[in-house]
């Protein structure tokens, strides 16, 4: 599967208009033309940073209902490798989402995210694969 991972961050800043990076976000996703792939977790933070602005939240669960971003991921089934993800970088204080999305590379073996989280530069999915962060940061 051809995809592009998607972390919380760019949904934020495409949906807020005050946000620094809002326009490379709405650049950057306009280009893509991969399936936007992220996990239950980004959703969540998605929603909870976007809720003092009327709509957003609605919008982001809206874009899931319709195909727009797709969530592949089952925590069911892969708890334990998120568990030694979240162990591995434990000393990096690394969240939930971020986890996951390293999981979700894995098994899809995708290397392209968009994201505004740097610590991607570090992360590593699969062996010792490097993501590639397709929103350039100043």
């Amino acid at each position: 599967m051809n995809a592009v991972l998607l972390d919380t961050g760019v949904i934020v800043a495409s949906l807020d208009r005050s946000e620094k990076y809002h326009q490379p976000c709405i650049a950057a996703l306009e280009e893509t033309s991969f399936p936007l792939v992220t996990c239950e977790a980004v959703i969540a933070e998605s929603c909870h940073l976007l809720r003092h602005l009327p709509g957003a939240a609605e919008s982001v669960v809206a874009n899931v209902a319709a195909g727009i971003f797709q969530i592949p991921f089952s925590l069911q089934n892969s708890a334990s490798r998120v568990k030694i993800t979240l162990q591995k970088y434990r000393d990096n204080d690394i969240d939930f989402a971020d986890a996951c999305l390293i999981h979700l590379a894995t098994e899809l073996q995708c290397a392209e995210i968009l994201t505004l989280d740097r610590d991607f530069d570090h992360y590593r999915w699969g062996k010792n694969s490097a993501f590639r962060r397709l929103i350039p940061l100043r």
